[in-house]
Order: C-alpha cells, then sequence, then structure tokens
C-alpha cells in the first residue's frame, strides 16, 4: 500500500466488511500476491462478525459423517431440495439460480476437503434442519445436512482471520478498524475507490454498540472494490420496510439476531452508486426467539434450536397447523403468525423434552462445541438440562415452569397481562386429545408420525428427540411454557452479482471494478435461496462467495 502527496492510499483491492466473507476474500487476493486494505467500521474486537456468533452449522452433501449415520444423500436429492424451497420465480432470480447450482457442486465436492486443509473439523453427529413436511418436491431437506463445525462461530473464523494476519505480517494486507465507508468512489463508470470517515477508537466488547463519533475522514484509491458489509438485521426499520406482504403485518416487536451495526448502510450506498440490488422482499426471520437473560447488544434475542415434540400454540391458544411443527417450516410458520392478530407464540413441554430437544443458536450458548471440551459435550446424551438453557429456565423473562397445567396457563397468562388471555380449557382439550395418540403405535397426529420418524434417525434419537410420551405425564414434568417472539436474522436479497462476483448495473451490465460476497449479495447472485433457506447456507454463502469473488478480482487485475 502506499500513500500520494494528499494523503489517499492506493492499493490494489479494498475489501469493505471483515466478517466471514471478507475474511475469506481478503485471505484468497493476498495468496495471489495482491495488496488489500480491508476496511471494519467496528473496532478489532469484532473481527469476524455475525460469523463469530453463529452455531457453525455448514450445508455438505453426501458427507462421511451422513454416511456413518446411514444418511444417503446426493447432489440429486439436494437440488430437488435447494430449488424445491427457494421457489425461483422472477426475472431477477436468473443469477441466483446459477449461484444455487454452482453451490451445490461446491457442497457435494470440494467444500468439506477445502475447509479440512484450513484446519476446520466437524461434529460427528449431522443435524436435520428444516425438516419441511410438504411433498417431495415441496420446502425442506429430505434428510440431515447440518453439519455443525468443531468450534461452531468461532471456529470458521479463527483459520481465515489467521490466514489474513499473516497476510498483515508479510505486508500484503492492511487490516483497518473503525473505518467507515460512506460512497464508492466512481470515475468514468467504473468504481475506483472509497471515501468514508474514521470513528474514534471504542474498547468496547465484540457486538457491543460502538461510538459513531467522526474524528477523520479517508479516501482510498485501488483497481477493484469487494463489497462484504452484511445484512439489514440489525435495522428494524429497514426490515419492516422491506417486509413482504406474504409474511403478513410487518411486526412491531423484534428481538435482534444479529448486533446493531448490521444497519444496511453499505447496501444502500453500493445501489446509489449505480448497483443493482434485487429481491429486497425476501428475508430470513425466526419465529423462536426468546430475549437474551444477558444481552450483548439491543433487544438481543437467542434461538431456540426445537426438537419435534413441544406442542406449539399461537398467541390465543390454538394449535398451529400441520406441519408447522418446531424445526419444520421457519417461513412458513411466519406466516401463519402474521394471520393471527398476534406477533407472539407458545411452545408448552415437559421437562423431559426440555432437556433433550431444547438447544440454543449461538457459539455462547454452547460452550462445549465452541470450547472444544469433549468432557463438556458428553453431558450432551445424559439425562439432565444444559447449563445454558437451565440458565434461561432460571432467569429468561420468556419461561414459566409450573407443576400442574393450571398453574402453567396461570404463569403464562401474568407473563403476557393476559393478552389474550389464554383459556385453559381449550390448551387442555389440545394437550389431553395429543396425549391419547401416544397410547398406541397408530396415530392420526402428524405431529406424533413425526416425533416417532425422527427417532428412525440415530442422531436424533441418541441426543436431539425425546422418546415420545405424554405432556401430562407427572414423571415427565414439570410442565414449560416459553413465549416466543420473532426474532431478525438474515437477509436473502441484495446485490446483484455474476458468477465470478462481479457486482451489474440495473439492466445487467457488469459494473467494472465492483465485486460482492456474502450476505450483501444474497451469498451470491442477489439471493441463491430464493424465497426460503435450507439451513447451514449462510456461513457457506459467505465461504463460497468470499472465496469467488477474492479469486476473481485476483485474476482480474
Amino acid at each position: 500500500m502506499t500513500s500520494n502527496e494528499s494523503g489517499r492510499t492506493e492499493t490494489d483491492v479494498v475489501v469493505v466488511g471483515a466478517g466471514l466473507a471478507g475474511l475469506v476474500a481478503t485471505a484468497e487476493l493476498a495468496d495471489a500476491g495482491r495488496r488489500v486494505v480491508l476496511l471494519e467500521q467496528e473496532p478489532a474486537a469484532s473481527l469476524g462478525g455475525q460469523a463469530w456468533w453463529s452455531f457453525g452449522g455448514l450445508f455438505l452433501v453426501d458427507s462421511p459423517e451422513q454416511r456413518r449415520l446411514r444418511v444417503n444423500d446426493s447432489l440429486e436429492l439436494a437440488r430437488q431440495d435447494w430449488f424445491g424451497t427457494a421457489g425461483f420465480d422472477r426475472g431477477s432470480d436468473h443469477w441466483p439460480r446459477q449461484w444455487a447450482e454452482a453451490y451445490l457442486q461446491f457442497a457435494a465436492g470440494e467444500k468439506r476437503a477445502w475447509l479440512k486443509e484450513q484446519g476446520i473439523g466437524f461434529f460427528p453427529i449431522v443435524g436435520w434442519a428444516e425438516r419441511g413436511g410438504y411433498t417431495a418436491t415441496g420446502h425442506g431437506n429430505s434428510v440431515p445436512r447440518f453439519h455443525i463445525v468443531w468450534g461452531t462461530g468461532p471456529g470458521i473464523v479463527e483459520p481465515f482471520a489467521r490466514r489474513v494476519r499473516a497476510a498483515v505480517d508479510a505486508g500484503r494486507v492492511e487490516l483497518r478498524f473503525r473505518h467507515r465507508v460512506s460512497e464508492l468512489v466512481v470515475t468514468d463508470g467504473a468504481v475506483t475507490g472509497v471515501r468514508g470517515a474514521v470513528l474514534e477508537a471504542s474498547g468496547v466488547a465484540r457486538g457491543e454498540a460502538s461510538s459513531r463519533t467522526e474524528v477523520g475522514d479517508f479516501a482510498i484509491t485501488a483497481q477493484a472494490v469487494v463489497v462484504t458489509a452484511g445484512g439489514i438485521g440489525g435495522n428494524h426499520d429497514l426490515v419492516r420496510k422491506n417486509w413482504p406482504a406474504r409474511l403478513g403485518p410487518a411486526p412491531q416487536r423484534l428481538l435482534s439476531g444479529v448486533p446493531a451495526h448490521v444497519d444496511g448502510r453499505m447496501l444502500q450506498a453500493t445501489e446509489a452508486a449505480g448497483a443493482s440490488v434485487v429481491n429486497s422482499d425476501r428475508m430470513w426471520h425466526y419465529t423462536e426467539g426468546i430475549a437474551n437473560h444477558s444481552p450483548v447488544w439491543e433487544r438481543h434475542g437467542i434461538r431456540i434450536l426445537p426438537g419435534p415434540s413441544s406442542m406449539w400454540f399461537d398467541a390465543t391458544g390454538k394449535r398451529l397447523p400441520v406441519p408447522l411443527f418446531p424445526g419444520f417450516d421457519t417461513l412458513g410458520t411466519l406466516a401463519h403468525i402474521g394471520t393471527t392478530g398476534h406477533e407472539h407464540t407458545w411452545f408448552v413441554a415437559t421437562h423431559k423434552i426440555v432437556e433433550k430437544e431444547f438447544a440454543l443458536s449461538g457459539s455462547e450458548q454452547n460452550p462445549d462445541l465452541t470450547g472444544k471440551d469433549l468432557r463438556l459435550l458428553a453431558t450432551r446424551v445424559k439425562a439432565g438440562v444444559a447449563a445454558p438453557v437451565q440458565a434461561f429456565l432460571d432467569r429468561g423473562e420468556d419461561f414459566v415452569v409450573a407443576r400442574t397445567l393450571p398453574e402453567l396457563v396461570a404463569g403464562m397468562n401474568r407473563l403476557t397481562g393476559g393478552t389474550p388471555d389464554l383459556e385453559l380449557a381449550q390448551i387442555e382439550r389440545e394437550i389431553v386429545a395429543r396425549d391419547r395418540e401416544i397410547a398406541h403405535p397408530f396415530t392420526k397426529d402428524m405431529q406424533v408420525t413425526a416425533i416417532r420418524g425422527a427417532r428412525n434417525y440415530l442422531g436424533d434419537k441418541l441426543i436431539r428427540v425425546a422418546p415420545p410420551h405424554r405432556i401430562l405425564d407427572p414423571e415427565a414434568g414439570p410442565l414449560v411454557a416459553v413465549r416466543l417472539n420473532l426474532i431478525t436474522r438474515k437477509t436473502l436479497g441484495g446485490l446483484e452479482t455474476d458468477l465470478s462476483g462481479r457486482v451489474l448495473r440495473p439492466g445487467g451490465e457488469v459494473f467494472p471494478g465492483l465485486y460482492a460476497a456474502g450476505e450483501i449479495a444474497g451469498f451470491g447472485g442477489g439471493g441463491m435461496h430464493g424465497y426460503r433457506s435450507l439451513e447451514g447456507t449462510f456461513l457457506g454463502g459467505c465461504l463460497f462467495s468470499g472465496r469467488v469473488a477474492g479469486r476473481a478480482a485476483a485474476a482480474a487485475l
């Protein structure tokens, strides 16, 4: 990197955003011998962005982990699931379709070996997320594909951060924290650099809100700019602005699954420079959010990763319809909640279900996997509630624990102030009817069928799905109710890119000098997931698109 007489830095490539996609792109560029300035508006403590907080799930196809668990997967089955889930139906889906196919080839091909080369390993039991529950050509994963990284989110971030730090030591990369880009510099129709503000130093911890006080400005000239600045999940006003009618009314109360700095500013700045933004109404938010008892950022929410056994009621006490069972169809459930006139729902479970089936999203909520602690990990197969879950039972504002159903329903009404008031008789009628279905090997209750089917999979039987039992069985108690809130997470649309990660202008022309990767590009093409995700594809999308953009930009210079 060099500075001219005006103080303007000159380099080969500027990468905007030091999250996972930015780290991957920077590492690839540096390995190709390019000089890179990596800009990040947050302090150094937040290196790795949202990926650091993640559970670390990756979508892989026909992996050794799957085969060891007798899961027969294939590229053809994964393609059937992906396209049935995506529901591509727009002219703007031209590049997303191609990115989806390229990503499937990657997930069924070199992805696992490439990650192994980075030093990334996997927990041996594969999770089964987004199970669908429709026809073979509809939404959902036909088989378990959710591979948890040994070390969770930090375990994914560290190998690429290490490569970037090595490039810093070698003089090929300059890391500049507290540098917030406000605009792209466009010269003769091509992107030739960035401008922005230097923010005052901040010593806040990872994820905490940092100062926005400006203490200077900067400008950098480059042959190419790679934008990897994430989505909009921390900006609830922008989420509501883009909220689609198909998901019901835009919610007034939302928890945040991402820090406040995930605000969409760079997406807006890139669009203002002339880039094409597509599929802005496609987004991915969860319905099983609980308020963090120890929040790091404002309205900090944690998602329950549920097994299939909890009974799910809307705010009025009606059971959710088939196939909206826990863990089956995230956006289908979100759309249904929008029809109820209320924004919260309820899980009703037993202590036996909670200890087997309640997991929590996020690296900080899974100290055994994150810390690679084998002794602590062994407790997952033993009886008893995991310590992070017990902390929510003890301190979480959304939890009610009671010995009897009347006490439980009374506690649920106290929690909401009776808005709306739940009727004991209605909830009891649903639970008693469901419990009758457990008493024999036959059933017309599709959730009971789903529970029994899940336990045919060894991974679920070992650590994920409780043996079928009556909710009102005293031996399985006490009873637990959880108020579930809507929680923001991912943007599925974004900057339109070709298969080299080059950003396009409206109309399809390549925007010279500009690349994008990660969530800001809809994880590739402006929306490779279409309308819905199969899970494990957000981190993977950052890895894949960051690698593509970094290599393409390096080759083009």
